[in-house]
């Protein structure tokens, strides 16, 4: 369904069950905040393009087709980047919905 990388400053991520392949119970953010930096706000910025062949392969497209991607970044209370993520969703089998506050 997706392709998602995370990326973590290594001071935070070093020694720490967030470099195992399983974070564990409440995955990687809470991993952040046993370390102290618990995410508490997210910028996303959404566009489309082509996938690439490695991407479709991987996420068995028939022939290159669009695709979202998605860039995640998760600030912690010092509003300093801890995790950015990249996503590739395929344009056909996701809907992304966003709702906030008129004022």
């Amino acid at each position: 369904m997706q392709l998602a990388t995370s990326y973590v400053p290594w001071g935070l991520a070093d020694g720490t069950q967030m470099v195992e392949p399983d974070t564990g119970p409440g995955g990687l953010y809470s991993r952040l905040a046993d370390v102290g930096h618990r995410p508490v706000r997210f910028l996303e910025e959404v566009a489309t393009r082509m996938a690439t062949a490695d991407e479709s392969r991987f996420l068995g497209f028939p022939a290159p087709q669009p695709v979202f991607y998605l860039v995640r970044i998760a600030f912690d209370t010092n509003d300093t980047p801890v995790e950015t993520c990249e996503h590739v969703m395929a344009g056909d089998r996701w809907l992304l919905t966003y709702e906030w506050p008129a004022d």
